[in-house]
């Protein structure tokens, strides 16, 4: 392979725990899963999904793309590898956010675009969800009233539900990952509602 898990886990130090090697892993087991499923070049997606986080650290400092920034460093993490395998493994890196071009254009993009995105919702992703609302001190449960505008001071894992997670099933590439996403998907739907049920003490 072009590169491996130990070699990769050594980029990751310091990571926060919603983005950790931890979720990289998480994705690297369900980008292989998709990626042989859906008939994707195992080897790009696989050292893609190593990879895909490598520029959180430096987003951080500077406020520039992680997804770009990690895509650099791909390409020279990967030098003396074929060309067309560094490039096609720097795009899948390059087009992995949720808000900002460029969109996926080969399957093995599709494929990380999906895994990390499934890694978002599900019983892991109301966990990351607190995990990020705990590190700003945000309370566990907030009233979403009708003409809430997203973004707004009062954040709560449960907006984040509500404006990003509840949508992300929706966006998603391949067959595979929409099938995982409608189960992972009800779960969520299922907390969320029992919380609300709990908060109020009527369950």
């Amino acid at each position: 392979g072009m590169i491996t898990v130990e070699e990769a886990r050594k980029y990751y130090a310091g990571a926060d725990a919603a983005h950790d090697f931890d979720h990289v892993l998480r994705v690297l087991a369900l980008a292989e899963r998709i990626a042989r499923a859906e008939g994707a070049d195992v080897e790009i997606v696989r050292t893609a999904a190593l990879l895909h986080d490598v520029g959180r650290a430096e987003e951080r400092r500077t406020g520039r793309s992680h997804a770009l920034i990690g895509a650099e460093k791909a390409r020279r993490i990967l030098e003396g590898h074929p060309p067309q395998l560094v490039e096609a493994v720097a795009h899948c890196i390059a087009a992995h956010r949720f808000r900002e071009p460029p969109a996926p254009q080969t399957l093995e993009a599709q494929v990380l675009f999906d895994a990390d995105k499934l890694d978002a919702i599900g019983a892991i992703g109301v966990a990351r969800a607190y995990a990020m609302a705990g590190r700003e001190g945000q309370p566990l449960w907030g009233e979403v009233p009708p003409d809430y505008q997203d973004g707004a001071a009062d954040h709560t894992p449960v907006h984040e539900f509500r404006f990003k997670l509840s949508r992300l099933k929706d966006i998603l590439y391949t067959p595979t990952a929409r099938r995982i996403a409608e189960e992972r998907h009800r779960f969520m739907v299922a907390f969320f509602q029992r919380l609300e049920q709990e908060v109020r003490g009527l369950a």
